[in-house]
């Protein structure tokens, strides 16, 4: 899968996957050999963490 580097649009592009197909990021992140941390980084900088609880980045 072909991740986007750009923050909104990675932050959009993983709440609709979280949303839609992903019951977490940890198994977005193992089904699409991607690094959860790095994902997590790259969000933060723009101000966004990821809720466990509601399965997405806010």
């Amino acid at each position: 899968m072909n991740i986007p580097k750009d923050p909104a649009i990675l932050l959009s592009f993983l709440n609709t996957q979280l949303r839609d197909h992903y019951p977490s990021l940890e198994e977005f992140c193992r089904q699409n050999d991607c690094d959860q941390a790095a994902l997590e980084e790259t969000l933060a900088k723009v101000g966004y963490r990821y809720d466990k609880d509601q399965n997405r980045f806010r």
